[in-house]
């Protein structure tokens, strides 16, 4: 089937992503909207420490609730979970309408931080049961391309209109998402899980259409319920062998990611560039920027399933470590008050775009197809979950580190330190991450439990169910 006879799958996906679209309007949001509350003109007078925690305080607030997502997931459906993400982002920005001072801003923070949470954790869930698996790798990088548009519109809108226009621009995200996301169908795995396969078939028509072969479903009926034997608990996710060898994967792809400093380059963008001193203006630059992302991430869905995951996670990491090097000397040299910098004022800029361009088409799009593909359906939840929590965690910290180690230590520091953890995320891809390209969720699974006892019977080179006997 080609990819022009899959645009149901498309249309459900783009709906569905809407959400991490508002999810990528509260992470870029400080970019433009910080250095005005830091400027004497603010009309909410706000500090340098106050700053830091306006950026961070909203990921810290993600780690509360993949929890109750997760739970919900497996209760009322993906559908359902997503819709409900829509709800906080919604009261985060009329709160930012009204805030008329610092606490306000937190509390906005706080609650778009929960709806963020309930995005990322559902939405990996959702788009890897609804795609075909010659396509799966391309949904699940929708999550990001989406993000970066999300991203993108607060580079553009953000240093031309008041912050209130800019609240009011953001609430139409959810909203949209909202109204449309509630014609889409159910995740079919969820049905089948909850035993409802006229449901879970109806599901299946509407996302295949004509194409719908009958085999499929029967293909995730006999996997589910292989799955769904076996009660899971929480402690399975590091006593079974193959859950344990997937969450390390997953974990150690993840803190590479943030480790890079992605998250802390975003979050600062403009602060950077005005720091840089060089080439474009910090708003224009942050334009460029956020164009390079949206642009490398929509690359990267269409390669994610023809390069594999492994070779774009390799790349994407030893790119980020090569240009956090190269930035680092560059502030490095600058305080030294070399005069040196003046006559290369161009290279923050275009080390920065290279770096977002190395950090999107791997690091920033693939894991989240691999957390779409990487547990069993009795699992699954508990794992994004738990994935979930730890990038808050370590989002939280590099965000609110980032401005205490380039105030007491220096910008040249943090950078170099981000291109440690980005060498040591490529050792760790090259040798742990196996390639999923193209394969069903059985196969994966196969590979994963290798070393144990492992049933599976195979219809036209494709494996329909597997058993794992522990």
């Amino acid at each position: 089937m080609s990819n022009s006879r899959k645009w149901r799958e498309y249309v459900a996906a783009l709906s569905a992503t809407l959400i991490t679209a508002a999810a990528g309007t509260t992470v870029g949001w400080t970019s433009p909207t910080l250095p005005m509350l830091l400027s004497q003109e603010s009309p909410i007078q706000t500090s340098e420490d106050q700053s830091s925690w306006i950026a961070s305080i909203m990921i810290l607030c993600s780690a509360a609730s993949p929890i109750p997502a997760s739970y919900l997931a497996d209760r009322i459906g993906r559908k359902k979970t997503l819709l409900l993400a829509a709800v906080p982002y919604i009261i985060g920005w009329i709160l930012v309408m009204l805030a008329a001072n610092v606490p306000t801003i937190y509390a906005s923070r706080l609650i778009s931080g929960l709806g963020y949470g309930i995005a990322y954790t559902t939405a990996p869930m959702y788009l890897g049961e609804i795609a075909s698996d010659e396509v799966r790798g391309a949904m699940a990088t929708l999550i990001t391309v989406m993000s970066k548009f999300g991203i993108l519109s607060q580079y553009c809108i953000g240093p031309y209109v008041s912050m209130l226009g800019l609240a009011s621009f953001n609430i139409a995200l959810p909203i949209l998402f909202v109204v449309t996301f509630s014609a889409m169908p159910e995740s079919p795995y969820y049905y089948i899980k909850a035993g409802l396969k006229d449901e879970a078939e109806l599901s299946l028509k509407k996302l295949r259409g004509k194409h719908f072969v009958r085999d499929e479903l029967e293909s995730m009926n006999s996997l589910v319920t292989e799955n769904m034997k076996n009660k899971s608990r929480w402690k399975d996710l590091i006593t079974v062998r193959g859950n344990k060898k997937g969450l390390i994967i997953l974990l150690g792809i993840y803190f590479t990611q943030q480790f890079c400093g992605s998250t802390a380059i975003i979050s600062y963008t403009q602060q950077i560039f005005d720091a840089a001193e060089g080439g474009l203006g910090p708003a224009e630059s942050s334009i460029l920027f956020g164009s390079v992302q949206l642009l490398t991430s929509a690359i990267s869905s269409q390669l994610v399933d023809r390069l594999g995951r492994k070779p774009l996670l390799l790349i994407s990491s030893c790119g980020v470590a090569v240009t956090n090097i190269i930035i680092g000397a560059y502030f490095f040299i600058k305080d030294l008050n070399s005069d040196y910098v003046v006559s290369v004022k161009f290279i923050p800029l275009v080390v920065i775009l290279i770096f977002i361009f190395s950090y999107t088409i791997g690091l920033a799009t693939v894991p989240f197809a691999i957390t779409s593909e990487m547990f069993p359906t009795n699992i699954k939840s508990k794992a994004t979950c738990v994935i979930q929590i730890f990038v808050a965690l370590i989002t939280f910290a590099v965000t609110k580190l980032y401005q205490v180690v380039d105030s007491n230590l220096g910008t040249y520091v943090v950078f170099w330190g981000f291109a440690v953890m980005s060498v040591a995320g490529v050792i760790f891809i090259l040798i742990l991450l196996p390639e999923t390209k193209g394969q069903s969720f059985a196969a994966i699974q196969e590979k994963l439990y290798s070393s144990e006892k492992v049933v599976y019977e195979k219809d036209e080179d494709q494996m329909a169910s597997v058993k794992i006997t522990l």
